[in-house]
């Protein structure tokens, strides 16, 4: 049992030789480039990282430009708002001052017509009132001075009466 847990010398030494080809051929061949792999990943990596910081910040500021441009656009709307309702509620004051001056000019336009035409039939009226009452005097001073003796007395109550004595 002893010859089969101890190797033979030159077993040992081929197989350190063989190892350390093929430790020479790895480091040579596959350490070297996958060292390289690694590091350009784990470069890549780290770009990929800071391209998504950098994209992180340019995003916050395109967010707090967003945001910014929001609030001057409310601002503005809020402006042309106030702007537009300044000038429809001027619009309305001015439509009703114009509405106030043209309902008193056809006012006093209509009371300057009444007033006329009030002065008119009262003219009328007293034309008429002043017809009438000639009319009647004449017929009653027909029938009441029909004869001479009313006549004369009628003269001389008039005459008595008279301020002029």
């Amino acid at each position: 049992m002893e010859a089969l847990l101890t190797p033979a010398f030159g077993t040992v030494v081929w197989s350190t030789i063989a190892f350390l080809v093929v430790l020479f051929l790895l480091r040579k061949m596959a350490w070297g480039p996958i060292l390289q792999a690694l590091k350009e990943r784990e470069e890549s990596i780290a770009n990929a990282l800071n391209e998504a910081d950098k994209a992180r910040s340019e995003m916050a500021e395109l967010h707090a430009s967003n945001d910014k441009l929001l609030q001057e656009a409310r601002a503005e709307r809020d402006s042309m708002l106030r702007d537009a309702r300044e000038i429809a509620d001027k619009m309305v004051a001015d439509a009703k001052s114009k509405a106030k001056e043209e309902a008193s000019r056809e006012a006093d336009t209509a009371r300057q017509a009444i007033a006329v035409e009030r002065k008119a039939a009262v003219a009328e009226l007293k034309a008429e009132v002043a017809k009438l009452s000639v009319s009647i005097a004449e017929q009653l001073i027909r029938t009441e001075l029909a004869s001479p003796d009313k006549q004369e007395a009628l003269v001389a109550k008039l005459i008595d009466e008279s301020p002029l004595n």
